[in-house]
């Protein structure tokens, strides 16, 4: 049998750092991922890393109060402190392994501003910093020689006495179910932003880790919280990133002005997210936008810089919109872009699962609370990845192998998927079900929320859920059949999706990315706690974890 004391699900940064150090602290370590690792959606980051270093005359403390402040005070205080603590070291880190981050004229590491931070402490390679991460960190896996199984689809968690002690996996080349045993198992798969339609978010991103983690008994935290990224190409989602009002980019309306000093009068454009994507929409709404858009104005920039740090999302607006920044401006509009939520871990990233770690999107730490800072989430994959690798790799030191009749297991597994092959056509199709999901949470779980249109969307659910139990799979083959893989998904999808609708109906205030019509102020005196659902009998059942605070008495949020 397949057996490795530490097993990584997923290969992008938090997936490949937590394997890394899993394998520097000794362990037997794996990593399995449905995409091979450099296609990770890790590799669409392009903004930057955040860091605060000492010799810029920046403190941690800076970095973690305005990453408190962004996440509008539900972010975990004690586990922000970890992360901003850390970063500077994961940085320089980064660095060390051959991340040619941009310069600045005197040679040292350069840094661009991004939203809600006091400071500019943004390092980056041009507009393309999570591709340029990812690639040094697969050659870094490489060269650890822990083993890769690319393009394997994890479709269960098994559990032997209470216990996590392995998955069933699908390897999408031969079609062949296997059973993988493990001591440990670290979940870094990543968002889920294919739930809403559009996104920002590859094809791939379907929130496959949490729901994993969900059938098994997880607890799921922050749900409700979204990130809807204010600059997003019209008509496909594509990302048009923060690196662009970092660099000084201007927000126009119709009437060429720079309607963001209304809303943040001292940060203008450089707010946190949840504030300029609501700005954009209020503007949009009252008839002061065009064909439903604002405009991203670079033109003032210049060609050069453009060029040097602004290269790739100059060439999206060519090729996707037909607009050169150089010249014109960009029509965009807020698209779902990041799930602040997830899978709820300690800093060492374990969950309420016994040997079962989660690090990265896919997880709830929390340090993003109800808005995450541009440029926080690479420091996330790389910080937490790290420490749940460690952690997981002194732990399975401790415990032996789970013994299970992988045999049983496997042919049952064969069993329910052969069962979703055999179901006769009935003229609906997974991408339909698909579509219809997106659109409904696009349309009422987005910038703005209420009960009736939430109200609606978990109606919708429900029938979305009962035409996935008979919608059939048209190819009926093993090799390479990625129309079994996007039904699976698919199930994980609709998980997530009602989870996030549950959460969002509980919360009854504005707070971050819930941002709720018919409850418009933040209450901390009800509301200052934690969401979290558990799978029921019925459905998703809520509960409420509290708020770490250390340093930093909620405020008003000011910008």
């Amino acid at each position: 049998m397949l057996e490795h004391d530490v097993l990584v699900i997923g290969a992008g940064l938090a997936g490949m750092r937590a394997a890394i150090a899993a394998r520097d602290e000794g362990a037997n370590a794996a990593i399995i991922s449905k995409v091979h690792p450099v296609r990770s959606h890790s590799s669409a980051a392009q903004g930057g890393i955040n860091a605060a270093l000492l010799d810029r005359g920046d403190d941690w403390k800076e970095h973690a109060y305005d990453t408190v402040k962004g996440s509008d005070y539900l972010g975990d205080q004690d586990a922000i402190e970890v992360m901003c603590q850390s970063a500077g070291q994961a940085l320089i880190d980064m660095e060390h392994m051959g991340v040619t981050f941009n310069r600045d004229d005197e040679g040292r590491l350069g840094t661009r501003a991004f939203g809600g931070q006091r400071r500019a402490r943004t390092f980056f390679v041009g507009d393309f910093t999570g591709q340029a991460m990812l690639h040094v960190m697969f050659e870094q896996l490489v060269k650890s020689g822990v083993r890769s199984y690319e393009e394997w689809f994890v479709t269960s968690l098994i559990q032997e006495d209470g216990r996590v002690c392995g998955v069933t996996a699908l390897e999408i080349r031969t079609g062949q179910i296997s059973a993988i045993r493990a001591k440990t198992i670290i979940l870094c798969t990543g968002g889920l932003g294919r739930v809403f339609e559009p996104s920002t978010n590859a094809l791939i991103v379907t929130g496959d880790g949490m729901a994993l983690a969900y059938n098994a008994g997880a607890r799921l935290m922050d749900m409700e919280m979204v990130q809807y990224h204010p600059t997003t190409l019209a008509g496909n989602g594509v990302l048009m990133s923060e690196a662009a009002r970092g660099e000084g980019a201007y927000l126009l309306d119709k009437n060429g002005e720079r309607f963001m000093e209304k809303y943040a009068p001292n940060m203008m454009e450089l707010a946190s997210r949840d504030v300029v994507s609501r700005a954009e929409y209020t503007e949009i709404a009252a008839g002061n936008g065009i064909n439903g858009c604002v405009l991203l104005d670079c033109r003032h920039l210049g060609e050069a810089l453009i060029l040097e740090k602004l290269s790739q999302i100059r060439e999206i607006g060519i090729d996707l919109a037909g607009v050169d920044m150089i010249h014109d401006p960009v029509p965009i509009r807020p698209g779902m872009h990041y799930m602040m939520g997830g899978i709820k871990t300690d800093v060492d990233g374990l969950t309420n699962l016994p040997g079962v770690y989660a690090a990265g999107e896919c997880a709830c730490v929390s340090v993003h609370g109800g808005n995450r800072l541009g440029a926080n989430s690479l420091l996330d994959t790389i910080v937490f990845g790290q420490r749940s690798g460690v952690h997981a790799a002194q732990a399975s030191r401790n415990v032996e192998y789970i013994e299970f009749d992988a045999d049983t297991v496997v042919k049952q597994e064969e069993q329910r998927i052969q069962e979703i092959l055999d179901r006769p056509q009935n003229g609906d199709r997974v991408a339909s079900v698909r579509l219809d999901m997106g659109l409904t949470l696009d349309k009422n779980l987005a910038v703005y929320r209420n009960q009736a249109g939430m109200e609606e969307t978990m109606h919708d659910l429900r029938a979305l859920k009962e035409r996935y139990t008979t919608v059939p799979v048209d190819n009926k083959g093993q090799i390479f059949n990625t129309d079994l893989v996007f039904a699976l998904e698919l199930g994980f999808m609709l998980d997530c999706a009602e989870t996030i609708t549950v959460s969002a109906l509980e919360r009854k205030d504005s707070r971050g990315a819930q941002a709720r019509t018919d409850y418009p102020d933040r209450d901390d005196e009800n509301w200052m706690k934690h969401i979290v659902t558990t799978q029921g009998d019925e459905g998703p059942e809520v509960s409420y974890a509290p708020v770490s605070v250390t340093q930093w008495t909620p405020e008003e949020r000011k910008y």
